[in-house]
């Protein structure tokens, strides 16, 4: 997935440097905030080892950076807090061969903990626009997080989170008022072990305002 964005960035970069001829907005910047929750129980996840809830508010500085009559293409950029809720909830997932101390670490991980965790996505959103005032995007962004606590399915410190999701706006004006749904995945490359990640199906709203 990261592979994709980097070429698809590159490959809007390109259309953008052949396009300056094309009609430029004056307003190529919105800022606002989104906030929402997500969870690992709704599809198209659904483990049976493990619960992972989480709630979130973010940031949003879009750029616009190329405009056509139908498709608009934007740097999105999203500093984002969330807060998970996390329980292993099938204590056999810890194994006899992950050491002499598995039994205290299903005693540990068992029990209902909070995660937080300090997200910096940036991607890509294409936006089509249905009418004058409605549109529906498909968003893209991967990047750096934080989070603060380990469990079994990965330890605390340096992670990615990698979004994917679809959304719809409508414009008031210079406001846009957007309805987004998205899947979420973090993990850390394998930079420590464990690295099985979360997953989390998502939902979210916002308000962002053009300058």
């Amino acid at each position: 997935m990261k592979i994709i964005l980097i070429l698809l960035a590159f490959t809007l970069l390109f259309f953008e440097a052949k396009a300056q001829d094309a009609p430029q907005k004056t307003n190529r910047i919105k800022l606002g905030f989104n906030s929402g929750f997500g969870t690992q129980e709704s599809f198209p996840f659904g483990s049976k080892d493990y619960s992972y809830d989480v709630q979130f508010y973010k940031l949003q500085f879009n750029h616009l950076m190329i405009e056509r009559i139908k498709w608009n293409f934007e740097l999105n950029i999203e500093p984002s807090y969330y807060l998970a809720e996390h329980q292993l909830l099938n204590k056999y997932y810890v194994r006899p061969d992950q050491g002499d101390d598995y039994l205290e670490k299903r005693d540990k991980f068992t029990a209902k903990k909070y995660i937080n965790e300090y997200v910096l996505n940036i991607g890509l959103i294409a936006r089509y626009k249905i009418d004058t005032n409605i549109s529906a995007c498909v968003i893209g962004s991967v990047g750096p997080m934080y989070s603060d606590s380990d469990t079994e399915r990965m330890n605390a410190g340096f992670a990615f989170s990698d979004i994917f999701g679809l959304g719809m706006s409508y414009q008031i004006h210079r406001f846009f008022l957007d309805f987004r749904y998205s899947i979420r995945h973090v993990s850390n490359l394998n930079i420590t072990l464990p690295n099985n990640g979360y997953n989390s199906s998502n939902l979210e709203i916002g308000c962002t305002y053009q300058l």
